[in-house]
């Protein structure tokens, strides 16, 4: 294997002007979804499709003692009644990078006992929902219940309830990194900032729930599924693995996930539930979470953690060093390890010029449902972290908040620029951002108005925060936390296939899902038209399944436009090249002495003399002899693109190398009231400033940052998945689990600056998960500085009106309730 060495910097790319890339053009996907023609899940149910549905457990912690599926069995219009041994016997465990596998399993239903409420234990098949619910009530299952634990600082306790008795404890993970001279700066600091955080879990709330439709076909063995997960093909084999059928007998059709968030990131449990099912009855069957599944046994609850912090500061202000100490509660199984740190430890020191890093993370098993991914997949927890570590010493300073960060942003000069970690950041200007959000949300204006405010005895609050957006991660992520990791994998490609039919129209082909968000329909559209001088909404898109398809990721990490960019770049390249040398043929000219322009190739200085990509395409496939007996008939051609900027791990996990390097950066200013006497937050004003690079659809952009700043606000005002002290989910539905509506998200004022990436195609860096990245920091920034005079810090979100008045009360002297 060909090691690059870790500084390696990929020369720089120039970027010329641009027709399509940077326009805001409406989404070619919208005809289809307006129209109620978005294919999803629900929508592709037929008659004579049979229906799952899974009895879920009432105990977060429980023997399974016996099951009774007797009365179920004998209901009419039951085809099958699946419990979690005879699933055993019919699948693997589902795919996971967890601890000891031999010792922590994790299976579509539970076998011997259950860790969460909400954990299936039984599944059941019959002509629809309906009547596969009554059978579900028909079932009876004896449990011995066993002490269960929810807090993850007690989980990690001697003689605490051992969630998975093999492992011997509930620690599935415990390691300390370095990076830099930590105990030095922390020796010669005159200041060190110590606090104690904490972020509860909260999830992506989808429209559609997660779903599968699988088909077997015993004939040929053959596994044909539609699903919405968002990663599939990259991975197939394992859930190939699960079924116990060869990869290249399953297929999995994309669907518009209907919502993700990151919640359907690599979803394998609905697909194999619905896959066994099919194998054993033999006909189509359909199982799509209802809300109640989707909430409380789902694959991704969001990250649930306890930070001990320490920042190193000088008199001055500026930062020297972070200690972080976090434990993170990943509920009873650990699916993805410790990833979700990987995200953090991209940008951990955000984008200031702190020079060392400790970093601990110990993670631990509960009797909660598994985490997953939600927006940020954890780096959103660091961004807020670190701007609660960076304001909290600006006020310990009598320091002006926006001069602090001033004072420790690294320069234009200094890209790319590694931090402590190993990691790069490829682009940026900080400060121009910082400038312009201060203008765009009248930053003065608010401070005057906040002194007027407190002189009238009201509490109102600037939150001012610069924070970063990795984008486009590479594999070595996931397994730099071990010195021998098992898979230690690198490629994280994206695929494109570009066909030019007789006519010169377009068609992409695309190898990842459907729609998640981003528009990739749109974004691809606009790419090919940028590269082809035609009308994006003249190109076709497709979706090619994962069986024959070439090598792709997904989304995730703010990825896909960057490498979808790459695909079509590189497919593009081939094209031209082999529509260049036909042309010299038919025009009788040396191919160089050709020039591609508006959307054909000419001959150079003579613009008569010229073929349109419609001429090219048609002798190409109709007149083959028209040519060199070398150049084939067609013109199709496609592209695997791999990761542009990956550099190995070290030995010791001093340096991680280069893994996340396209570096976005926002600064978010939001302007909120407290009313002290209720706990309510108002959101008055609310502006924020984004760097993508190069922005491909400012519109589709703006919907990013919007939704996902509206998703920030639930983190940090409202969203929370509640376990009481017994295990018990008491937020199983929207009646209990609050999300904002749209009287609560204000209208939000949004700019861009454009730093251009030198390293990707047209400058374009990931941009899908701004706002949440910056919302609850800001947010929680906002009300400790409206409860300033007060003397209330606030350091754990939700920042629900309870604690609100709790945080209120316990500063002015009086008793809690």
């Amino acid at each position: 294997m060909t090691i690059i060495e870790r500084r390696d910097v990929p020369p720089a790319r120039t970027h010329g002007p641009r027709r399509w890339v940077g326009q805001s053009i409406r989404r070619v996907e919208d005809p289809k979804f307006l129209r109620g023609r978005g294919g999803y899940i629900a929508d592709l149910v037929r008659p004579g499709m049979l229906h799952a549905a899974v009895l879920r457990s009432p105990y977060p912690h429980a023997r399974i003692v016996s099951i009774d599926t007797t009365a179920a069995e004998a209901m009419p219009g039951v085809y099958a009644v699946v419990t979690g041994a005879q699933a055993a016997e019919l699948t693997d465990p589902l795919p996971d990078f967890g601890p000891d596998p031999a010792k922590h399993t994790w299976r579509c239903l539970a076998v011997d006992k259950v860790r969460y409420v909400g954990e299936g234990v039984v599944v059941v098949v019959a002509d629809d929902r309906y009547l596969a619910e009554d059978a579900l009530a028909l079932i009876e299952v004896e449990y011995d219940p066993l002490p269960a634990v929810v807090d993850p600082v007690r989980a990690l306790d001697a003689g605490a309830p051992l969630v998975h008795e093999a492992l011997g404890a509930n620690l599935a993970y415990d390691r300390t990194f370095d990076f830099g001279d930590v105990d030095a700066d922390f020796a010669e600091a005159d200041l060190v900032v110590r606090d104690r955080l904490r972020w509860h879990r909260s999830g992506g709330q989808p429209l559609e729930t997660v779903g599968a439709i699988a088909d077997f076909d015993p004939s040929t063995g053959q596994l044909t599924a539609h699903t919405n997960s968002l990663s599939f093909t990259s991975y197939l084999f394992m859930a190939a693995a699960t079924l116990r059928i060869p990869a290249n007998k399953l297929d999995i059709r994309q669907v518009p996930a209907g919502g993700s968030f990151g919640s359907k990131l690599f979803v394998t449990k609905p697909l194999v539930i619905a896959g066994m099912c099919s194998r054993i009855v033999g006909r189509p069957v359909v199982f799509l979470e209802d809300r109640v599944d989707n909430i409380s046994n789902c694959d991704h609850h969001g990250s649930d953690r306890v930070y001990d912090v320490e920042l190193a500061v000088m008199r001055d202000g500026t930062l020297r060093g972070l200690r972080i100490d976090t434990i993170d509660d990943y509920g009873a199984y650990i699916q993805f390890g410790v990833g979700h740190h990987g995200n953090a430890l991209a940008q951990v020191t955000g984008p200031y010029t702190i020079g060392s890093v400790r970093y601990r993370v110990r993670a631990a098993l509960t009797n909660k449902n598994q985490q997953g991914a939600y927006r940020g997949f954890g780096s959103e927890v660091n961004n807020w972290m670190l701007e609660q570590m960076v304001d909290k010493a600006a006020r310990e300073l009598r320091m002006d908040p926006v001069e602090i960060r001033r004072r420790n942003f690294i320069q234009p000069a200094q890209f790319p620029y590694f931090i402590p970690t190993g990691n790069a950041y490829d682009s940026g200007d900080y400060e121009a951002v910082l400038e312009r959000a201060l203008e765009l949300g009248e930053y003065d204006r608010w401070r005057a108005e906040q002194a007027r405010a407190r002189e009238e005895g009201r509490y109102l609050g600037i939150g001012l925060i610069t924070a970063q957006e990795r984008s486009v991660f590479s594999a070595t992520e996931f397994w730099f936390w071990f010195d021998e990791p098992g898979a230690p994998v690198t490629s994280m490609p994206e695929s494109v296939t570009l066909n030019v039919d007789a006519t010169g129209g377009i068609t992409a082909t695309l190898y990842s899902c459907a729609f998640w968000g981003n528009s990739p329909e749109t974004m691809v559209a606009q790419l090919v038209a940028e590269e082809f001088d035609c009308e994006p909404h003249d190109v076709s898109i497709v979706y090619h399944g994962s069986q024959g398809g070439l090598p792709a990721t997904g989304p995730g990490g703010s990825r896909t436009t960057v490498m979808l960019a790459g695909a079509v770049e590189g497919a593009s390249a081939k094209i031209k090249a082999k529509a260049r040398r036909a042309a010299s043929e038919l025009l009788e000219v040396d191919p160089d002495d050709l020039e591609w322009t508006e959307g054909g190739f000419q001959v150079r200085g003579v613009p008569d003399r010229r073929k349109s990509l419609g001429d090219i395409a048609i002798a190409l496939h109709l007149f083959k002899h028209t040519f060199p007996e070398d150049i084939e008939s067609g013109l199709e051609e496609s592209k695997v693109f791999d990761h542009p900027w990956t550099t190995m791990p070290s030995a010791d996990r001093s340096d991680l190398g280069v893994f996340y390097p396209f570096m976005g950066h926002a600064c978010h200013v939001p302007v909120v009231e407290v009313d002290v006497a209720t706990g309510e937050v108002r959101i008055l004003a609310y502006a924020a400033v984004h760097d993508c690079g190069t922005l491909v659809n400012p519109r589709s952009l703006a919907g990013h940052i919007v939704g996902g700043t509206a998703q920030g606000i639930g983190t940090a005002l409202y969203e929370e998945f509640v376990y009481d002290d017994h295990g018990q989910l008491v937020t199983s539905s929207f009646l209990d689990y609050t999300i904002p509506s749209a009287m609560e998200v204000p209208e939000l004022r949004i700019d861009h600056v454009e730093t251009p990436s030198p390293y990707t195609p047209h400058g374009i860096k990931g941009g899908g998960e701004g706002g949440r990245m910056m919302a609850p920091a800001a947010l929680n920034v906002a009300v400790n500085d409206a409860l300033a005079p007060l003397g209330v810090r606030v350091t754990e979100l939700p920042m629900t009106p309870d604690r609100l008045r709790a945080a209120i009360r316990a500063a002015e002297g009086a008793p809690p309730g």
